[in-house]
């Protein structure tokens, strides 16, 4: 079981330095109880993960948890309590969600004594690879430690069945001009090359999301989003990203009726080999082994190289933040470190078939490749490419891409309707 104790020194983590004080324990001036509200909902694979956790950590430092599992709403529901008496000490969900809630509306703590918490003989700030503390974003302005400690990751990647395409394995298709032809070879052979469920807008944007990050780097979306006049949009990598996207759209490489299915048809249909290659989240061997055809064995590839543009690779994150008015937030810190104990790590890795967020731990065979492609990645981005303005993937992007990628639209009409709707949106927001 994980272990915490007080630091007396500072602690480097990665390009971070974290202040000295670590978490207390019951009786050196933290509560003895704290609430945690939740993303998961009972019964899910990482719940029982971390309510394991949360037993262990209740006998090993005698304070007490009062957990609820909300579900994904959690985090809406928190806003209603920021500025009450009832905010929980407590909250985790996905980068994207958290991030506009409490971070950049300056309602988020620096975990400073999460970061610098021992865990299984060394500090939490060293269980987490350097290369994702690195982003700017998880830290608060002015604060010497992140508003944010992950426990888990997510990533993407195009998914297939290595029993029935055995090539694929041994020789994927490494750039855009190569996946064309893996395209067109699976075609050729009988197979729908990629399925998508068309009525989704987050999976239908990782195609222009992905595609730009390859050509213009992490951050290069953002880049783009934060210009006010919208005339960033004219950046030639912001076409020519829209001009893949457009390519798969007029050859045909979607699956017939993709444009008009509802989630998860498509997805169910590929686990069960009518479409070969699916461009999705590492939640995929979960999300679709009940319905899997017999014999299916999960592998994947990285989105293929564009260009001369290097390989990121996303690497969300799934933790804890505590809300800058939490009544018990030492306790708190303590048990967002206490999950990075390796005893949990790796079974978030192999039970609940996640990325855990510890690159020592355990992972399960569906997920190595993805691991082996974060291990190998360049560079990291986020959701959306690190965007998280109020409402501009929502309102804007999404429903722009959801236009691009179901063949509404010309690459050149989504460029202009995204510099268009642009500056209206940041008119609207100032």
């Amino acid at each position: 079981m994980a272990k915490i104790r007080t630091l007396a020194a500072l602690v480097a983590g990665g390009a971070l330095a974290v202040s000295a004080g670590g978490c207390a324990g019951p009786g050196e001036g933290s509560n003895d109880s704290l609430t945690y509200w939740s993303m998961w909902k009972e019964g899910e694979a990482q719940q029982k993960v971390l309510a394991r956790a949360i037993a262990d950590f209740e006998e090993d430092t005698g304070i007490t948890v009062d957990v609820q599992w909300q579900g994904r709403d959690n985090v809406k529901k928190v806003v209603p309590t920021l500025n009450t008496h009832t905010v929980p000490d407590l909250v985790d969900g996905s980068f994207a969600k958290l991030a506009p809630v409490l971070a950049e509306t300056g309602q988020a703590k620096a975990l400073t004594e999460a970061y610098a918490a021992e865990v299984d003989g060394t500090t939490a700030s060293e269980l987490i690879p350097s290369t994702y503390l690195d982003a700017e974003e998880l830290s608060v302005e002015g604060a010497d430690a992140p508003w944010m400690l992950p426990y888990s990751l997510t990533s993407n990647a195009i998914w297939f069945n290595a029993t029935d395409h055995p090539e694929l394995v041994d020789a994927p298709p490494t750039t855009w001009e190569e996946f064309i032809d893996t395209l067109d070879d699976l075609r050729a052979s009988g197979q729908a090359p990629l399925a998508v469920d068309g009525d989704v807008a987050g999976y239908n944007a990782y195609w222009y999301t992905m595609a730009m990050v390859r050509l213009g780097g992490p951050g290069a979306l953002k880049e783009i989003a934060s210009d006010e006049t919208g005339a960033a949009w004219d950046a030639p990598e912001a076409l020519e990203a829209a001009e893949l996207v457009q390519q798969l759209v007029d050859g045909d490489y979607f699956v017939d009726g993709y444009n008009a299915s509802k989630w998860p048809a498509q997805q169910q249909a590929w686990a069960d080999n009518e479409s070969a290659l699916l461009f999705n989240g590492s939640w995929i061997p979960t999300e679709t082994a009940s319905y899997a055809a017999d014999g299916f064995e999960y592998s994947s590839f990285p989105f293929p190289r564009v260009g001369d543009g290097e390989m990121a690779q996303r690497a969300d994150f799934i933790g804890f933040t505590v809300p800058g008015k939490a009544a018990n937030a030492d306790a708190a810190q303590q048990l967002a470190a206490y999950v990075l104990g390796k005893e949990y790590q790796d079974a978030l890795g192999t039970e609940a078939r996640v990325l855990p967020v510890r690159s020592d731990a355990a992972v399960s065979p569906d997920l190595s490749t993805v691991k082996d492609a974060l291990d190998a990645a360049d560079g990291y981005y986020r959701q959306n490419d690190g965007i998280t303005f109020p409402g501009y993937t929502e309102k804007l992007l999404w429903p722009t891409l959801d236009k691009l990628v179901l063949g509404e639209i010309s690459a050149q009409e989504f460029v202009d309707l995204m510099k268009a709707g642009q500056a209206d949106y940041w008119e609207q927001s100032s």
